[in-house]
This record gives structure tokens, sequence and C-alpha cells, in this order.
């Protein structure tokens, strides 16, 4: 297996198991999709924030904040309005789109990316070395 693979399968199970982590810690639960999303979103972030290197951390968290939310959305709609699996609703909350995304949770995206990306250059700078 090559070392780009392994490292594409280390960085999705961090994310995936991080997420839920988080998810178990704010909401006392999680579902399958959010682990996958989870893992995706954060291999995505570790690349995007290999090719900002030098970049401020407020471009960093704005920009991952932004991914994040537009990922949820898209996974909002396969689960809760396609699949009608009923993972989340933000339809209670100001500033909501849909249901699937809210000012609120992306402000506190924006904060999150500040340890993701520094947890991102920490693992680029052990496995790159």
């Amino acid at each position: 297996m090559s070392d780009n693979i392994k490292i594409n399968l280390r960085l999705f199970s961090i994310g995936g198991l991080g997420y839920g982590a988080i998810e178990m810690i704010w909401r006392k639960y999680t579902h399958w999709s959010m682990i996958l999303t989870g893992g995706a979103c954060f291999t995505c972030l570790y690349k995007l924030f290999g090719n900002l290197q030098g970049a401020s951390f407020r471009k960093k968290c704005l920009l991952g904040s932004t991914f994040v939310t537009v990922i949820e959305y898209f996974v909002g709609w396969a689960v809760n309005i396609k699949g009608k699996m009923k993972v989340w609703d933000y339809s209670s909350l100001p500033f909501n789109f849909k249901g699937q995304i809210c000012l609120y949770y992306s402000i506190l995206w924006t904060f999150l990316m500040l340890p993701v990306s520094c947890l991102c250059e920490h693992l680029r700078k052990k496995w790159t070395q």
C-alpha cells in the first residue's frame, strides 16, 4: 500500500473519530453519516491547509469553515432531505438554510478550524520527515 493511501486512511480515521467524539460531547449522540463526513472533511482540510501554508490563521479558519459548511449542506440534503433520516434539523435556529446549515454552526466551525489547522500542520511535519 502506498504511503499516500496510508496517510489518507489515517486522516480519514482521525477526522471521523474526532468528529464523532465532538458530536458525542456536544449532542450526546452521533450518526454513521457524520463519521464518514468528518473523515472526508478532515482529509480535504489537510490538503487545503497544505496548499495554504504561510497563509494567516484567519484565512485558514474562514476557508475551512466555508468548506465544512458547504459539505454539511450537501450531506444534509442527501441524508436528511432525500434520505429522510432526520440526523439534524437547524430549522429552529436563526439564519438557517433549509434546516441543514446555519450561521451559528458556521461560526463555531470557524473557531474549531484553529485547532484543526494546527493538528494538520503537526501531522504534516510528522509524516513528511
